[in-house]
């Protein structure tokens, strides 16, 4: 018979979750409303806007606007989906374990970053 050795993941305990989860729901909030209205800044969203014989100076303008406010709505909808994945890995007790090598996220990096899901090592490989 050989001997398999049976790790067990350290979990967070629930009083340091619950505060955990309360942030990052109101964090959540948060980006959704800014993303609401960043999308109400874009000038193509505008009803008066005036497509004929536009200057070429308001033209550039709204083309601008419209990048900007796209950019910044892309990169909102990112940090969205991120917390979603940590709020649901603190529902299923997963929360500050790495999702690509199992190991604990250190503590510090979830101070800073809270909705972290990878550890920086794992981090860093996906940014390569």
């Amino acid at each position: 018979m050989s001997k398999v050795k049976k790790t067990t993941a350290l979990r967070f305990p629930a009083r340091v979750l619950v505060p955990v989860a309360r942030f990052l729901q109101n964090r959540l909030e948060t980006l959704k409303k800014r993303k609401k209205n960043i999308i109400k800044e874009d000038p193509f969203k505008d009803p008066s806007r005036v497509t004929d014989n536009a200057a070429p100076d308001t033209e550039a303008d709204e083309q601008f606007g419209h990048a900007r406010t796209s950019a910044i709505g892309q990169e909102i909808g990112k940090r969205i989906i991120q917390v979603r994945k940590a709020l649901t890995r603190v529902k299923v007790g997963k929360y500050g374990i790495c999702e690509d090598c199992g190991k604990m996220i250190d503590t510090d990096r979830l101070i800073i970053y809270p909705e972290a899901t990878l550890c920086a090592k794992d981090a860093a490989k996906r940014e390569k």
